[in-house]
């Protein structure tokens, strides 16, 4: 898809999922290290298919527990948050955001869970010496939306200290020099 920022929160589901998925597949060595300090490929993994259980749990949206298998239990999550970002119903689902106050499911699956598969796609193809082709757009729209936040992206704990890129760096190393990650990071020798 050549303009992910236009697409809907299921097509953009859909596509950083496939994307994420790809990499799984292609993944040889789930202890290889990351970009994310003290992370290796199968933390990644990990990562994004326990929080969104948890996070969605407490609001009251059951996703399926993982299976053990990480490419099993990444394709029925993604087949599991496909079908809801599908469903009207579920999708207009209002999800208590705390002092954010509330928003749409779809609204919630498409800022956070799918901004971290975009994100974190990077981080496993990375660590796994995989390529990968992160739309700019995407990667400007989501530099500008963290930026905004200001100190407050680093206080949240969910992301390491900025990494200084050039301001005429390419938009996914922008994005991943705002998020902690050091654009020319290369697994060890």
């Amino acid at each position: 898809m050549s303009k992910l920022t236009e697409a809907t929160p299921p097509e953009r589901h859909r596509h950083v999922a496939a994307m994420f998925a790809d990499l799984i597949e292609g993944t040889t060595d789930w202890a290889a290290p990351s970009p994310v300090k003290e992370w290796t490929a199968g933390d990644i993994v990990d990562h994004v298919t326990t929080w969104p259980r948890e996070m969605l749990g407490a609001q009251g949206v059951q996703l399926p527990e993982p299976t053990g298998d990480r490419a099993e239990t990444f394709r029925v999550q993604t087949d599991a948050v496909q079908q809801l970002l599908e469903q009207p119903e579920a999708a207009g689902h209002l999800i208590d955001l705390g002092p954010m106050g509330q928003a749409p499911l779809a609204a919630v699956i498409d800022g956070f869970y799918s901004s971290d598969l975009f994100m974190h796609a990077w981080d496993l193809g990375k660590a796994t010496g995989q390529s990968v082709e992160l739309d700019e757009d995407s990667a400007t729209a989501m530099h500008a939306g963290l930026s905004a936040m200001g100190p407050g992206l680093q206080a949240s704990g969910q992301f390491g200290e900025p990494v200084p890129v050039a301001e005429d760096a390419h938009p996914v190393d922008r994005l991943m020099g705002l998020i902690g990650r050091d654009p020319g990071w290369q697994p060890q020798a």
